[in-house]
C-alpha cells in the first residue's frame, strides 16, 4: 500500500499505528493526519530513535499494511 492511501484513509489506520507505537497518544496521532513525516518525527521523539531509525520503523509498518 503506498502513503497516499494511507494518508486518504488515515482514520482506518490509526489504529493500526496506535497498535505499533503504544507512546503516541491519540492526539498526536491525530495531529499527525497521515502525515509520514510527522508520524516518523513523532516516533523518533517519543521513542528516542535516530531520524533513520524511526522512518525504518515507518517504512516497515507501511509494508505490512
Amino acid at each position: 500500500m503506498n502513503w497516499d492511501q494511507i494518508e486518504g484513509k488515515w482514520e482506518q489506520f490509526k489504529g493500526n499505528a496506535r497498535e505499533q507505537w503504544g507512546k503516541l497518544t491519540d492526539d498526536e496521532l491525530a495531529q499527525a493526519r497521515g502525515n509520514r513525516e510527522q508520524l516518523a518525527g513523532l516516533v523518533q521523539e517519543r521513542y528516542g530513535k535516530t531520524k533513520e531509525e524511526a522512518e525504518r520503523e515507518v517504512d516497515e509498518w507501511q509494508a505490512r499494511m
